[in-house]
């Protein structure tokens, strides 16, 4: 593109407070992916930044939109940056937009034409609107609004010498808030005393509002409440857990655990797999004294978030789930009025004889809507009382099925594919009835169930009959037959401070132990045997 001599620009001479900044801008053009950059300006004077920008950055394919409010037009001189930075950009060539309007209303009304546009977004954002620390913090945080993951954001004037720098009438003070708020969204490009201050935005654009009938639930600011419940024996599996979920999954989330009987080097193993991301949260929380998991155990803990968790609608995971989809497809299945979506149970997909025939499903993945779930608690926490249905061998998960049969709506099963590899395989009349389920599941899963027992009893594993044995991969027998079985190890091996664990002195020392247990056990009931037969 041809750029206009600069004789033919009509700038005020003594009004150059942008040139010295060209060498820096320049060296940050290379962070701008898009072919056809759009940029936004805020608060223009004559354009000499918009024209750079105009002319070295958008080009012809891109785009700048400038917000100045030039005195509304009122008197002669705002009359006259408006007509001189107007001919500067027609010189510059390439699109552009100028919004003669106050920095907050300009940039409202680009918002709301970003929220219709098939591409939204800007990807190189400079603030330079106003000198008064509220201004630039509100100018600042409308504008990252606008600023796509990966785009160039600068505020102008941090390091002013006119005002002092702790006054609210210097922009510092508010580009410090920004900062602050923001922590953990941008990567900070400036270096220590740069005039300016330069941000590399990491995390997703995220408008935030909606105008007229659109309904958005990122928009909105929503976020999937996902739920585990474990104590100090399943944290191995909850980090794998956990990572997987955040590497596959969009948008933003709400991890909470509730704490079984974690150690606090426990908390702190999970609290490192949450990377640092303003669209993920985690929290831990504490049971009370009469809690369910407390006295019958962690996996009685899902009848116990029913009341805990302070939110309509929440999706419990075991820990010994391995997520492969983005979890958000997940959590917006409509429930069609049900209380609780799961898929049915593999191993039992029609129930056993303790609770009667019917659809069973398996109580490892519960997308529940805990206000409808609320209602009837105290029937549920009385059948819970007795521990279980007469006869079961299920225990929580019998409960729940018998409390809420006919009231859940049966989700398919790539988002519980539980028995991969093993029981999966094997006949049952039962499971032809879900026959192309099944092979959904084997074929394509986004959720996978490590069900079965963490350390198998020595006589299933030595059992010709039951091969491949049933099991989890991080016990002490492994999970030869689980298909996915070595993928769960991959990804643990990227989890912050678990890269050596498959190696480590600690894994050996617990499946040395596990295995002894096992063998004791199993002596233990040749013994028993043996005496019966005497």
């Amino acid at each position: 593109m041809a750029v206009a001599p600069r004789e033919d620009y009509t700038f005020t001479p003594t009004q150059d407070w942008f040139t010295f900044n060209i060498e820096t801008w320049k060296t940050l053009f290379p962070l701008v992916e898009s072919k056809a950059p759009r940029a936004l300006e805020i608060g223009s004077w004559e354009g000499r930044s918009a024209v750079f920008l105009l002319a070295e950055l958008c080009k012809t394919e891109g785009e700048i939109v400038c917000i100045d409010h030039f005195d509304l037009m009122r008197t002669q001189a705002g009359r006259d940056r408006y007509s001189r930075m107007k001919h500067n950009l027609a010189l510059a060539g390439g699109r552009f937009r100028i919004k003669d309007k106050f920095s907050v209303p300009g940039v409202m009304e680009v918002l709301v034409e970003e929220m219709s546009a098939a591409e939204p977004g800007f990807d190189w954002i400079y603030v330079d609107g106003s000198h008064e620390a509220d201004d630039t913090f509100l100018d600042g945080e409308l504008a990252w609004r606008l600023a796509r993951k990966g785009a160039v954001f600068i505020f102008d004037d941090y390091g002013w010498e006119t005002q002092p720098k702790n006054s609210r009438h210097h922009p510092k003070r508010g580009i410090d808030a920004f900062l602050k708020l923001h922590e953990g969204e941008y990567r900070k490009l400036s270096g220590e005393g740069q005039y300016q201050m330069v941000l590399h935005k990491t995390s997703d654009m995220r408008i935030g509002f909606l105008s007229g009938d659109e309904t958005n639930e990122r928009a909105l600011g929503y976020s999937a409440n996902i739920v585990y419940a474990v104590d100090q024996s399943y944290v191995t599996p909850l980090v794998a857990s956990i990572h997987s979920l955040l590497t596959v999954s969009t948008g933003r989330i709400s991890i909470y655990v509730l704490d079984c009987g974690l150690s606090e080097e426990g908390r702190q193993a999970i609290l490192n797999a949450v990377p640092n991301s303003a669209e993920t949260t985690l929290n831990f929380l504490d049971l009370p004294a009469d809690s369910f998991a407390k006295e019958k155990g962690a996996s009685w803990a899902k009848i116990d978030l029913i009341s805990i968790i302070s939110a309509e609608r929440a999706l419990y995971l075991d820990a010994d789930t391995f997520i492969l989809r983005d979890i958000q497809d997940l959590w917006k299945t409509d429930l069609r009025g049900k209380v609780l979506g799961a898929a049915v149970d593999v191993g039992h997909p029609r129930g056993y004889e303790a609770v009667g025939e019917g659809s069973y499903f398996n109580a490892g993945v519960l997308l529940m809507d805990l206000a409808d779930m609320r209602r009837r608690l105290p029937e549920l926490e009385d059948r819970a009382k007795l521990g279980g249905v007469h006869g079961g061998q299920f225990k929580d998960q019998d409960v729940l099925n018998v409390h809420f049969r006919g009231e859940w709506r049966e989700l398919p099963l790539i988002w519980n594919a539980q028995g991969l590899g093993t029981y999966a395989d094997g006949p049952s009349a039962d499971r032809v009835l879900i026959a192309a389920q099944m092979e959904e599941m084997k074929a394509k899963p986004a959720l996978v169930h490590f069900t079965g027992p963490t350390n198998p009893a020595v006589e299933i594993i030595l059992n010709p009959w039951v091969q491949p044995y049933t099991a989890k991969p991080w016990g002490y027998a492994g999970a030869p037959g689980h298909p996915f079985g070595a993928v769960w190890w991959e990804r643990l091996q990227k989890v912050p401070g678990w890269e050596d664990y498959r190696t480590s002195r600690a894994f050996t020392e617990y499946k040395k132990k596990e295995m002894e247990k096992a063998m004791e056990i199993a002596r233990e009931r040749c013994v028993c045997a043996l005496a019966g037969r005497e």
